[in-house]
């Protein structure tokens, strides 16, 4: 398993409030609008991405971070063998991700997916 990259997320009322700052001031392009969440980064350099979001999909609370591996399942077995208790999933998303969410030795809600 390995990791490809990480998204800071910020839970947001109104997500939409963050285009004047993150892609008008600063540049940044929307890489992904789901309307409950938006994505700000570089298509170039996808390790460079933030996230705001009024939930985290499915019902679920916004995650502090999202983590994408090449491999969700194995993620999730090292998770279990370690010890760590799983907080929602594993899921396959309808737009288009396998994930869970798990903490973090500092109480930090963690979304590790995948895209599938």
């Amino acid at each position: 398993m390995q990791v490809k990259r990480i998204v800071a997320n910020f839970e947001a009322p109104d997500p939409g409030r963050a285009r004047a700052f993150y892609q008008h001031v600063l540049g940044l392009e929307l890489l992904m609008d789901h309307g409950w969440i938006l994505t700000f980064g570089s298509p170039t350099e996808m390790t460079l991405q933030v996230s705001f979001a009024a939930e985290g999909g499915s019902g679920t609370p916004v995650p502090d971070l999202s983590i994408e591996v090449d491999d969700v399942d194995a993620a999730l077995e090292r998770m279990r063998a370690a010890g760590f208790s799983i907080d929602y999933g594993p899921v396959d998303e309808p737009w288009g991700v396998r994930r869970f969410f798990v903490r973090d030795p500092f109480g930090k809600l963690v979304n590790i997916l995948a895209h599938k």
